[in-house]
């Protein structure tokens, strides 16, 4: 029966077996397409954060204008 053990270190993490089934699901294009979309989201972010630091600016400068 010592045939029949399995070690422990013969079988794959998780995160192993997660990025196979990721490799085989999004083949080329589709993983591509996949960092293009997170990229996008991303940049959307970055804009956001931008765009509420210029409008907190914007409203201190308005605010001090009128002092």
């Amino acid at each position: 029966m010592s045939a029949a053990r399995i070690r422990a270190t013969a079988l794959p993490s998780l995160t192993d077996a997660l990025r196979a089934v990721e490799s085989v699901l999004l083949r080329g294009g589709r993983r591509t397409a996949r960092r293009n979309a997170w990229s996008c989201v991303v940049q959307d972010r970055r804009r956001a954060r931008d765009r509420r630091e210029a409008q907190q600016l914007m409203e201190r400068f308005a605010s001090a204008a009128e002092r």
